[in-house]
């Protein structure tokens, strides 16, 4: 479970700001829409508003590029450089080090990590264990050196075997330790980071799940049929891989390996797979008298295709109570199935596991206090010299000193900018 997240000096963030997915004890509405551990109630879901270029999507890269940095950091040689892209526009925050900072639940045991890194080096990295308001050191690394505590024992003896572009968390889990395995684990299952207009790249997940009927293949079956999509049912059809049918863009090296394959006659590694989806044929007096199936990728609509694609990561994420983020979601969907997506997770019938969900949208039909309480909504909003800020509705102040009210019509207010976070589009 993701509790919040800090990032500071990456792409259009200059100075550190916070996501939190900490409930707010002044809002009263949806009580439905977050759940309790520890006394600590975290929010199911959160949406991110904000203007073109304001923010919204480096915000999921800064999570993406987190995940990826604490994955990758074991494959690094020592002269490998670092995946750096530090804000630009101010001659301050120049050749100063990115930030990144988690607060997460990983089985029953609450963590803050965070580490700091230039293009060659990580400047520092700390890890403490927090139960309630107190925090437990487990290890503190500066540019001096790497200060293990009795508690994190399995980092013993590791300080100077850690080469300086890479986590020290990385080296100990590499070495066995069952802490920093757990953490590593957190990162590489329970939060995930997808693109809601490339969604064909994880499309292959949902096609696995359809293809074993594993763990989500009845909810989304169950979904696809709510949502009345136009098909009655799916099937997956398996193939043997022709060499003439092989696509004209596929590498030649793997096209050879295919053809080689085949020629050896390994079936396995030569079969494809894909999806179908099955239609009622009908008479004239509009009875459906026998069925037809045919091919997701070549008839169905785009957002059929991109419902389909997201419901494997989106089962995956609510079964196992895992965080999922998504950029764009809303993209090729209607508000009403985006909508429908969203109450999946705000609904503890549905989410029972406590997963949850981030997501940036553009989409004002989803804007409303009958979907989201007020800290759920937050916004991204660059100020005159550039920099992005991040704010809540709940945080939002107005010129009079008061804030906004749990019955105020936030889509109508929101295009109105009393929000802020909107384009601003001039005469010329």
């Amino acid at each position: 479970m993701l509790v919040e997240f800090t990032l500071g000096n990456f792409l259009s963030f200059n100075e550190k700001r916070t996501l939190s997915f900490e409930a707010q004890g002044g809002v009263s509405e949806l009580k439905n829409n977050y759940f309790t551990f520890e006394k600590q109630n975290l929010l199911r879901s959160i949406v991110l508003y904000g203007a073109n270029s304001s923010g919204k999507s480096n915000l999921i890269k800064a999570l993406n590029r987190m995940k990826f940095c604490v994955m990758s950091s074991v494959k690094l040689n020592e002269t490998d450089k670092l995946n750096y892209t530090p804000f630009l526009l101010s001659s301050v925050s120049e050749n100063q080090p990115t930030f990144f900072e988690i607060v997460f639940i990983a089985g029953k045991q609450k963590f803050r990590y965070g580490f700091e890194y230039n293009a060659t080096e990580i400047i520092n990295e700390w890890l403490f264990e927090v139960k309630k308001t107190k925090e437990t050191p487990f290890f503190i690394r500066t540019q001096e050196g790497i200060a293990v505590s009795d508690n994190f024992s399995e980092g013993k003896g590791k300080e100077t075997a850690t080469n300086k572009n890479r986590l020290f968390i990385s080296l100990v889990a590499q070495l066995g330790g069952e802490i920093s395995k757990q953490i590593l684990q957190w990162f590489d299952n329970y939060y995930n980071v997808i693109s809601g207009v490339e969604h064909e790249n994880y499309g292959g997940i949902s096609l696995k799940m359809f293809d074993m009927r594993s763990k989500g293949y009845k909810e989304s079956l169950e979904l696809f049929q709510k949502l009345q999509l136009g098909f009655k049912n799916i099937e997956v059809i398996e193939s043997a891989i022709i060499p003439t049918s092989l696509p004209k863009g596929i590498p030649n090296v793997l096209k050879s390996k295919i053809i080689k394959e085949i020629s050896a006659g390994h079936s396995v590694s030569v079969s494809s797979v894909q999806l179908n989806t099955i239609h009622n044929i009908y008479n004239k007096q509009g009875k459906a008298i026998s069925t037809l199936s045919w091919e997701q990728d070549k008839y169905e609509s785009e957002g059929t295709k991109k419902i389909m694609d997201l419901s494997g990561p989106i089962f995956d994420t609510l079964l196992n109570g895992k965080t999922l983020i998504i950029d764009e979601l809303d993209s090729k969907l209607h508000p009403l199935i985006t909508m429908q997506i969203i109450n999946l997770f705000n609904n503890p019938e549905t989410n029972p596991n406590n997963a949850q969900l981030l997501f940036a949208t553009h989409d004002t039909n989803l804007l409303s206090t009958e979907i989201f309480r007020r800290d759920q909504v937050w916004f991204t909003e660059k100020d005159n010299v550039e920099q992005t800020d991040l704010y809540s509705l709940n945080d939002f102040v107005f010129a009079d000193g008061s804030k906004v009210r749990k019955d105020a019509n936030l889509e109508k207010n929101y295009i109105a900018g009393r929000y802020g976070a909107i384009p601003y589009i001039t005469n010329i």
